[in-house]
């Protein structure tokens, strides 16, 4: 099956993709104005191949780094998150990191900002935060 689209459409793509990845294709409309490069890929699907436009790639692959927040953080903030997980206060973060409570007070509030957990009277930004650690390191 070789999808044609004008457009990337990331729920099609997925949808595609998410089966048996043989014999199948994804290319943009503008892309196939080259005859031969279209052939190959018809082709390459046919004999069970893939082809798969770059943006269409590009685009999944940013909606997976989208999709992971936790991938936004630096190591040191990976590891506030980590030990917060571990039910540690500011404080016992700041003494198992030898830094200053004021340290772990910025790498706590930049941890909230790349998780997108803005404050809120409906939620605990600390166990929400957890959650999304939790969810990484299963």
């Amino acid at each position: 099956m070789l999808v044609l689209s004008q457009w990337v459409e990331e729920h099609y793509a997925t949808e595609l993709l998410s089966g048996a990845t043989a014999g199948v294709g994804y290319l943009l409309k503008d892309r196939v104005a080259d005859v031969a490069e279209f052939l190959d890929a018809l082709r390459r699907v046919a004999d069970g191949g893939t082809a798969l436009d770059p943006d269409v790639v590009a685009q999944l692959l940013a909606r997976s780094r989208r999709a992971d927040p936790v991938a936004r953080l630096t190591p040191r903030e990976r590891e506030v998150l980590a030990l917060m997980a571990e039910g540690r206060s500011n404080a016992g973060i700041a003494a198992a990191l030898v830094v200053s409570d004021g340290a772990v007070e910025k790498h706590v509030s930049s941890v909230f900002g790349k998780l997108d957990l803005p404050t809120a009277e409906t939620g605990h930004r600390r166990v929400l935060a957890v959650l999304h650690h939790l969810e990484t390191v299963r």
